[in-house]
């Protein structure tokens, strides 16, 4: 007897409709499955068999042959579990007459316990997310997914366990309607940026990295808040958008990161550390998975120590920062991530750490800082926006000084900025840093009296063409804080105070 279901397949984040054909046939007992299953799909038959006989129902001795199509798409996950028993039951008749019209058009997700319970499973929004675009169905998912499941705005319901599940279909159990909950998101910004005393360069460079969403690196010796700063640049970031919100909860229901509490409302802070390996960084691995520049998707991704980052790490870095999104390709598959992050970088002007620093000496020859500046490549530098140099700050400063502006102040500056950007741009484009060549032209029109001063800064301090074009969009970022409709001369003067590495002795002098 032969019986079908619909269930659905995960490729990057896109779902695709996969049909399970269960046929029971007579000859020697036997359990396979084909359609290019992976190693988690093949082990199912052990999971499935003691899932049926824990739920009371008998497992049939028959020759059984399971296909998932189509069979020219490999198929990964344990979420095929509960499709697959389900066919086994249904073509043993063992769920009556009545389940087979109940089965048809429904969507089946979950993986099963040995006593017949369901667990929840990893890329249900994203799956039902692309069913929605093709038309949507109801879908039965477990209870651990209920909450992710509602984010889809599909009919979709819960249950607990196989025995559940067949219970309904024979229309003697109700399964439990799934409900969005409250928007709770992720932990709050680590910190406020009111506890950093004094840097006010500083602070002013993240309020414009925030505003326009430019790649920032900080270089200075060790203590003088490097990090405490970074880690407090998330909380001057406005929340997310729904849509926002949606595109990140999909790549965190990827990677099985979701809270039960399931939308993502606050903007993601990944912080890996430097001995991170260029595929948990970027994404990849036999089955392809989001890496950390994906899971800070319309958030911020932060690198201390950056030069201690294997050299193959940071150079892996220059696709995303340019087209952001990453492509992983393999044998058979290839798949897309998202990667629209802010990159935040922090690293010590040298080995030991204190060149250049007013007080205490450093101990490295001049090629040892050269060699370790060398680590950051060009073309890394080309796509990071802002260049800052910190200093230690004096006991006097840090006594007297008062706490200093609160983030939801700067907060509210920087959203009034983003939205007087999204206002003016009419295409893809969502912030200043994204401008392209035509919209550079248009949106940043040099003032009177700043022309002869970037004529210098290239003649004059080795400045190239590429870092005119940045210093023009951090100039309109600037503008844009203020509420100025047009680029200012003192605009342009500040934003070049943010390209010192651009300098032609800079590598030399440090």
């Amino acid at each position: 007897m032969l019986s079908k279901l619909r269930t659905l397949g995960l490729k990057g984040l896109d779902g695709f409709d996969v049909a399970v054909e269960v046929d029971l046939a007579a000859g020697l007992p036997s359990y396979s499955v084909v359609g290019l299953p992976d190693a988690s799909i093949k082990e199912s038959k052990d999971r499935i068999v003691a899932a049926i006989r824990n739920s009371g129902f008998d497992f049939p001795v028959k020759r059984i042959t399971v296909n998932l199509a189509p069979a020219e798409i490999k198929k990964a996950g344990t979420h095929f579990d509960l499709p697959m028993a389900l066919g086994v039951l249904a073509s043993s008749g063992k769920l009556g007459k009545k389940a087979a019209r109940v089965l048809e058009g429904k969507v089946f997700i979950g993986e099963l316990a040995l006593d017949g319970s369901l667990r929840p499973v990893v890329g249900v929004l994203p799956m039902l997310l692309s069913l929605r675009e093709r038309g949507g169905a109801s879908v039965v998912v477990p209870a651990g997914n209920a909450a992710e499941a509602a984010l889809s705005g599909l009919d979709c319901l819960s249950a607990g366990s196989l025995k559940e599940v067949a219970g309904w279909l024979a229309g003697e159990v109700r399964l439990t309607p799934c409900v969005r909950a409250v928007r709770a998101g992720r932990p709050a910004a680590l910190g406020d940026l009111s506890e950093v005393k004094d840097q006010a360069f500083a602070k002013r460079a993240l309020e414009i990295a925030a505003a326009g969403s430019h790649n920032l690196i900080m270089i200075g010796p060790p203590g003088t808040g490097k990090s405490m700063l970074a880690r407090r640049f998330a909380s001057i970031l406005p929340p997310l958008s729904d849509e926002e919100a949606l595109e990140v909860t999909k790549i965190y229901s990827v990677s099985g990161l979701i809270s039960p509490s399931s939308l993502i409302t606050e903007r993601p802070f990944r912080e890996p550390h430097h001995t991170i390996s260029d595929a948990a960084l970027i994404g990849g691995g036999p089955h392809p998975k989001p890496g950390e520049v994906s899971l800070a998707h319309n958030g911020v991704l932060f690198l201390d120590e950056f030069t201690e980052f294997s050299r193959g790490a940071i150079e892996s870095l220059r696709e995303p920062l340019e087209s952001w999104k990453v492509t992983v390709s393999r044998v058979k598959e290839t798949v897309s991530y998202p990667a629209r992050c802010l990159l935040v970088a922090a690293m010590n002007p040298c080995p030991c750490g204190y060149f250049g620093h007013e007080t205490r000496e450093c101990s490295c020859t001049p090629l040892q800082v050269h060699k370790y500046r060398s680590k950051v490549s060009g073309p890394i530098l080309d796509r990071i926006d802002l260049h800052l140099q910190l200093s230690p700050i004096k006991f006097a400063e840090w006594e007297a000084l008062p706490r200093g502006e609160p983030s939801a102040a700067v907060s509210e500056r920087v959203a009034a900025a983003m939205s007087a950007q999204k206002a003016r741009f009419r295409s893809g484009t969502r912030a200043n840093a994204f401008m392209g060549v035509s919209e550079v032209r248009e949106y940043c029109r040099i003032p009177e009296g700043a022309a002869g001063i970037l004529e210098t800064a290239m003649n004059k301090l080795g400045f190239s063409a590429r870092s005119l074009d940045k210093i023009l969009k951090i100039s309109r970022t600037i503008a844009d804080l203020e509420g100025s409709r047009d680029l200012k001369r003192t605009h342009i003067v500040e934003a070049m105070q943010y390209r010192t590495l651009d300098k032609a002795t800079e590598l030399v002098a440090g």
